[in-house]
């Protein structure tokens, strides 16, 4: 049995644990007592089985958006939320919010992706322009540019009286996810997929422009469709359920340790990966201090801010 496979089978147990963790008792017994109809039954389908399937889709979906992001920039310490891009979704989902609140869900999301666009290709025209004679100041860059657009956005929703929903969607939380609330989740899957489907165009890209653009690659076209994927992804799951700090910066430097740096083979590792990572976090979130719940956006953050510092030790030791 290959290293895959375990991990895979790590992840369908962690969410077979997902749906029986919670404040309801739902067991196998209590759903087969109950019967379809039963109280079991109808928690399992409204609100377990949609919040387990959420955690799959948010995780593995960031996760490959932060893969694809460190491709393009070619630094393995960037991710939507260290470079603006968070930022810059939660700003458009403020905006279309105010100004236009009857706005369908959809119609949120693609203002919500339009400015994530923006504002990574923002970002990267900051790193065209600025020095970069250490790994470690693409990070830093896109962190400063993130907190710029924050600090714009607290003081938006702080004047506009919307605090309450902005701190919504800066902290990732999936005990709101219910049965029709998530489906969003699969457009963002669905992006991520292409980025598999695309991802020999993506390692050329990453290789840099004059080397892609030798092999007769359009590496604007390239570029773009990888703007526009991680776009949709960050939108997606910041407006369902919030952000996820780290996550699209850690998943990916751990498959690269244990795989390396090969897009086509690494996205499978790093969508299952990711979800069982976010799984692991939540259902440890709802049991360390049953039966409230810690969200997940802060137990990611504390594990993953851990990790993204060991990696950078790491790489500054190699």
């Amino acid at each position: 049995m290959n290293r895959f496979t375990l991990l895979l089978i790590a992840m369908l147990g962690l969410a077979g644990a997902s749906l029986f963790v919670g404040v309801s008792d739902v067991t196998p017994a209590t759903l087969l007592a109950g019967g379809p109809d039963g109280e079991a039954a109808r928690v399992m389908i409204i609100s377990r089985l949609p919040r387990t399937a959420a955690l799959v889709l948010a995780g593995s979906s960031m996760s490959i958006a932060g893969l694809l992001m460190q491709m393009m920039i070619r630094n393995r310490f960037v991710e939507p939320s260290t470079a603006g891009t968070v930022d810059a979704a939660s700003l458009g989902l403020l905006l279309v919010t105010f100004l236009a609140p009857g706005t369908p869900i959809m119609g949120k999301m693609l203002v919500s992706a339009a400015f994530a666009g923006a504002g990574t290709v923002l970002f990267l025209r900051l790193l065209a322009r600025a020095p970069l004679r250490d790994v470690v100041m693409v990070p830093l860059i896109g962190i400063m540019f993130g907190g710029v657009i924050g600090s714009i956005t607290a003081f938006l929703a702080y004047r506009f009286e919307l605090l309450q929903m902005l701190a919504a969607w800066r902290t990732g939380d999936f005990s709101g996810v219910l049965l029709g609330r998530y489906e969003l989740l699969w457009l963002g899957f669905g992006a991520a997929a292409i980025a598999w489907i695309a991802a020999d165009r993506f390692t050329v890209a990453g290789l840099g422009r004059d080397f892609a653009t030798n092999l007769g690659l359009d590496y604007r076209r390239v570029l773009a469709l990888g703007v526009s994927i991680v776009a949709i992804v960050t939108a997606v799951v910041v407006s369902t359920v919030g952000m996820i700090p780290f996550l699209g910066l850690v998943v990916p430097n751990i498959v690269s340790l244990l795989i390396g740096d090969n897009m086509r083979r690494a996205v499978p590792w790093v969508a299952t990966l990711g979800a069982a990572f976010v799984l692991a976090c939540d259902i440890f979130g709802r049991v360390i201090r049953a039966p409230y719940e810690i969200p997940i956006g802060t137990v990611v953050g504390v594990v993953g801010g851990g990790l993204f510092l060991w990696l950078l030790l790491r790489k500054r030791h190699v």
